[in-house]
């Protein structure tokens, strides 16, 4: 035993046999820092439980690469509005267009004024300005309460109108009557929107003459003249339009006739009415240069 325990001992001396490099200091009693046995370790190894392979842990990424989560992060470029509607032109447009606007809102703000004080009752404002309103007006804005009156119109009128017209050989010869308000009837039948030139232009001018003329057609007031000027170049347009007297023929007089007819009643009401027609005839008038001229330039635009 003691010759085993000195070659024991021998081999772990700097100038063993074996020729291995010198240990620490042997200790008999163990430190934490101290090498397990091999008994505990073969324990610990079987009593830990195995895991494949494939499920080994991956290497970790350098923390260089990892983003740091409480680092502060850029805000997103806010985008910039495109300018849409007047804002989007060019300053002279925008220039141009506020002007139009503020143009289009005073004539409109000046209509609405004169409607109001056209359908108002008398007043100090009417009384002085009344001819300046009665320009405005008349004829295509008149206002009446013919709708709501306790008997509404119950008659058929049409406006009928011949001319005096001068060939190109400038022979003068007179046409036949032309039925406008037919005219004008047979445009509206089946048409879902028809036009305010088609079923009011004519009735109105004829309303607006006979409300400023008497019987013997005389004017009455300051707008008599007014009409039969307006009722000539409706009628001058139309019959251009028709082309009245051929190709290159120029109107030189026209004369309107209205021809009035009663609504016959339902069958179920007692109430008799004639259904003779009433022609009211008026007298030649000579058409201007400047009517004709005005009337081939409308036909030409439109």
């Amino acid at each position: 035993m003691d010759a085993y325990d000195e070659g024991s001992r021998a081999r772990h001396l700097p100038d063993g046999p074996d020729g291995s490099l010198p240990e620490g200091p042997a200790s008999t009693d163990p430190t934490p820092d101290s090498t397990p046995s091999t008994d505990q370790e073969s324990t610990d190894q079987e009593s830990a439980p195995q895991q494949p392979a494939s499920k080994a842990p991956t290497a970790q990424a350098p923390d260089a690469l990892a983003p740091d989560p409480q680092a502060p992060t850029a805000d997103p470029p806010v985008p910039t509005p495109t300018p849409t509607g007047i804002a989007s032109l060019p300053l002279r447009s925008q220039v141009v267009a506020a002007l139009a606007l503020a143009v289009v809102a005073v004539v409109a703000c000046v209509h609405l004024g004169m409607v109001f004080l056209h359908v108002a009752p008398s007043n100090t404002v009417t009384k002085q300005h009344g001819r300046a309103i009665d320009d405005w007006i008349y004829p295509e804005f008149e206002q009446n309460w013919k709708l709501f009156a306790p008997n509404p119109l119950q008659q058929n009128i049409d406006v009928q109108v011949r001319a005096q017209v001068r060939g190109a050989d400038g022979a003068i010869t007179e046409t036949g009557w032309y039925d406008l308000s037919a005219l004008d009837g047979a445009a509206i039948d089946g048409n879902l929107l028809p036009s305010h030139t088609q079923q009011n232009e004519l009735r109105r001018a004829w309303d607006f003459y006979i409300g400023t003329h008497d019987n013997e057609n005389r004017p009455v007031g300051l707008r008599g003249d007014l009409s039969q000027r307006y009722l000539r170049r409706i009628v001058v347009l139309r019959l251009d339009r028709e082309g009245a007297g051929g190709k290159g023929a120029v109107v030189e007089g026209v004369q309107v006739r209205s021809r009035t007819t009663n609504v016959p009643p339902p069958k179920w009401s007692e109430e008799k009415v004639s259904d003779t027609p009433v022609l009211r005839e008026l007298p030649w008038w000579t058409v201007p240069e400047e009517d004709v001229t005005d009337a081939r330039t409308e036909a030409s635009a439109g």
